[in-house]
């Protein structure tokens, strides 16, 4: 070992890497048995050498140069060492041990007496714990007893609590006022006539039975004193100027038990306060509403008569039949106007009649059937939702005012003298829109035109008008169809020679359709009444077959053009007054005007322009290059030429004068004027191009007159509007 660590440290001296040889380390072994040797296998030994090779113990025993065998005497010889040193150790401690050991067993004796005692101690415990159970039980069992004897001390007490009559009780039933100290005595004794029949064992109970009489003396007393009661309260919603709803919502509300008290103890009571509360406000709002109607009635303004429809010649209704009506009215019986404006007001409050007597107005039929209506919703609100609130039957409403006699019925009255006597139109239709806007809006298929009354119905969810005012509207649109069709009628059956009147000028009666047809084209644009469009068109057919047949009594074809001009002008006029676009009826109107203005041109340009425009027509368009049977010649075109050169200005401003005076509509007149310079612009283009082709043409540019010309006179026409 001395030469391999001296080899080692020579090796460490001379800066080299130590290397050592395991084969020789094995060499060393001694193998005895050789022959055992053959049998074991060497296979994978230079593997595990290698793997050797980096285990940091093995490394450590090769670098000091030690065999194994060395290496394990070494170590056994350390561990007998220690052996050696750990008995001297427990020679040393002898003593101590003992001592320790005594201790112990000193210590083991205490801990098996206090197990003595301690068991002594579980045994008092355990006969302690059965006596507390005990207790416990008998706790229990007496605390039961306890609250079965306070159940039974409750139910006893609310017994004779709840079948007592008090002395105070009695007092206030018999002889006290009824206040609220009364009713709220009402509730006690309704509670104790609740129990004695409630309950089977309550009934069978002798002291019910001792008790029993002395309530029934009482309910009979309480119902027959507040029976006498609620009968004076109503009589009082008879006096004359009394403000029902106040009354009802500060004097009768405050009583509102005594009716649920009169219906659960006292039914056949309760029947007869029904009956007088039914009565009497049946008769109330009828004589206010036929009071009011009556009051209505001299506010009416006449609109129409049955002689005032569209086709009547305004001669024949008589000069003295109208001599007490304003010249102002007349006006509204075919045109709408400012009557519009009662569908923007349908939430204003009801008319005051001696309010609006004393200012001496008189209004449409509408506005006083707007007034009628507001005042007969806000009644019918009001009394519904009281009876819902007081009596608990919203059906004692239909009784009030569907009974015999009822509002109902003296409006229905009302209307039966109105509704034969209206010829006015456009005072049904919008009759008819008012319905429309009380109607709750679920009954509808078309947008709210305004916030209506309907709107505040349906808010409120009071459904009890519903059937009236369908039967209202039933009512309105048979006698709107029926006034529509004599104005119909009218125009089909019209007298045309009584008519007729030597004017070209826009005729009264076919203003008078288009202001009506105007105002009910307004009167539908939001709600799209397809049958009222219908009757519009049949009307429309009228008008057209009436215009035709008017302006052939005109001798003159142009005069005959220049009317239905002037009439379909107007008409059209009137419809865009109406709103901006007059659909169907609008566009045929425009479709007529534009067809008869290109036949009024033609005729204006033909009489001041007759040879020019028929040698156009009839020979503009040849070509002098192409053989033809008769060619155009400079003799033939010359005329024409000259003539327009030396007449044209002053045939244009005759044609300016002839238009001046021919139409009412100045514009509409321009427009004409300026559509017939621009066709005598193409016509003689026309001329001048044909000239161009001529052999020999252009000795007459002298004679024509220049495009610019022209123009410059259509500028100065332009200009004038």
């Amino acid at each position: 070992m001395a030469e391999v660590a001296g080899n080692t440290s020579a090796n460490a001296n001379n800066g080299q890497k130590s290397f050592f040889d395991l084969g020789s380390f094995v060499g060393d072994l001694n193998i005895e048995d050789e022959t055992a040797s053959a049998d074991i296998s060497l296979e994978g030994l230079e593997e595990e050498l290698q793997e050797c090779k980096t285990d940091d113990v093995v490394a450590n025993i090769l670098s000091k140069g030690t065999t194994l065998r060395e290496y394990t005497k070494g170590v056994e010889n350390n561990l007998r060492q220690v052996e050696l040193d750990s008995i001297q150790d427990y020679i040393k401690e002898s003593d101590n041990l003992v001592s320790l050991h005594d201790q112990i067993r000193d210590c083991d004796l205490i801990l098996t007496q206090m197990e003595t005692l301690l068991s002594g101690f579980q045994g008092e415990i355990g006969s302690i714990s059965s006596d507390i159970k005990i207790l416990q039980e008998k706790s229990m069992d007496m605390g039961l007893r306890l609250k079965n004897r306070k159940v039974a001390e409750s139910k006893l007490a609310k017994f004779v609590e709840d079948i007592i009559v008090p002395p105070r009780m009695i007092g206030i039933i018999v002889d006290g006022e009824v206040n609220e100290e009364y009713m709220r005595t009402l509730e006690i004794l309704s509670k104790k006539l609740k129990y004695s029949d409630a309950d089977l064992m309550v009934k069978t109970s002798k002291a019910l039975k001792d008790v029993r009489p002395e309530l029934e003396r009482l309910r009979q007393k309480a119902v027959s004193k507040v029976f006498d009661f609620m009968v004076q309260k109503l009589y009082s919603l008879r006096k004359p100027k009394t403000n029902i709803q106040i009354l009802q919502q500060s004097v009768l509300l405050k009583y509102k038990y005594i009716l649920s008290f009169l219906k659960e103890h006292g039914k056949e009571v309760y029947l007869e306060v029904r009956a007088a509360y039914t009565d009497t406000m049946n008769k109330v709002l009828s004589a206010q509403f036929r009071a009011y109607i009556q009051a209505l009635e001299k506010l009416q303004l006449d609109i129409a008569t049955s002689n005032d429809l569209i086709g009547v010649e305004t001669r024949s209704t008589g000069l003295f039949l109208r001599g007490r009506e304003p010249l102002k009215n007349r006006s509204a019986v075919f045109a709408l106007g400012k009557r519009i404006n009662i569908l923007k007001e349908i939430e204003e409050p009801p008319l005051i009649p001696h309010i609006a007597e004393a200012s001496s107005k008189k209004y449409p039929y509408e506005v006083l059937f707007r007034s009628l209506h507001k005042l007969l919703m806000d009644t019918a609100s009001s009394e519904y939702l009281f009876c819902d609130d007081f009596f608990g039957e919203q059906t004692m409403f239909y009784d009030i005012f569907a009974g015999t006699g009822g509002p109902f019925s003296v409006i229905d009255e009302h209307f039966g003298t109105i509704l034969p006597n209206s010829f006015d139109a456009i005072g049904l239709m919008l009759m008819i829109r008012i319905i429309y806007h009380h109607q709750p809006r679920a009954y509808r298929k078309q947008p709210l035109y305004s916030i209506g009354v309907g709107l505040v119905m349906s808010r409120r969810r009071i459904p009890c008008l519903d059937s009236y005012l369908d039967k209202v509207n039933i009512a309105l649109w048979p006698r709107f169809k029926m006034v529509f069709d004599l104005h119909l009628n009218s125009l089909r059956n019209a007298n045309i020679r009584t008519l007729w009147e030597d004017d070209v000028h826009p005729h009264y009666v076919i203003r008078r359709y288009a202001e009506f047809t105007a105002s009910l084209i307004h009167l539908n644009i939001e709600y799209g009444d397809g049958q009222l469009e219908l009757n519009l068109e049949r009307l429309r057919m009228a008008v057209d077959d009436l215009l035709v047949k008017l302006a052939q009594m005109f001798a003159k074809h142009k005069q005959q053009t220049v009317f239905l001009i002037n009439n379909y002008d107007m008409i059209i006029s009137v419809l865009k007054e109406a709103g901006p676009d007059g659909g169907k009826i609008q566009q045929h109107f425009e479709e007529l005007l534009k067809n008869n203005t290109s036949i009024f041109v033609e005729e204006l340009l033909l009489e001041h322009f007759s040879d020019l425009i028929k040698f156009v027509k009839a020979r503009g368009s040849e070509d002098p290059s192409i053989g033809t049977e008769r060619p155009i010649t400079i003799a033939e075109v010359e005329p024409i030429v000259k003539d327009f050169a030396s007449r044209w200005k002053a045939a244009v401003e005759l044609m300016h004068n002839d238009v001046i005076t021919s139409f009412s509509n100045f514009l509409c007149g321009m427009d004409i004027l300026r559509a017939a310079l621009t066709q005598l612009l193409l016509y003689y283009t026309r001329l001048s191009d044909c000239i161009k082709r001529i052999n020999g043409g252009s000795n007459l540019n002298k004679d024509l007159v220049s495009i610019s010309s022209i123009m410059y006179e259509i500028r100065k026409y332009s200009r004038t509007f």
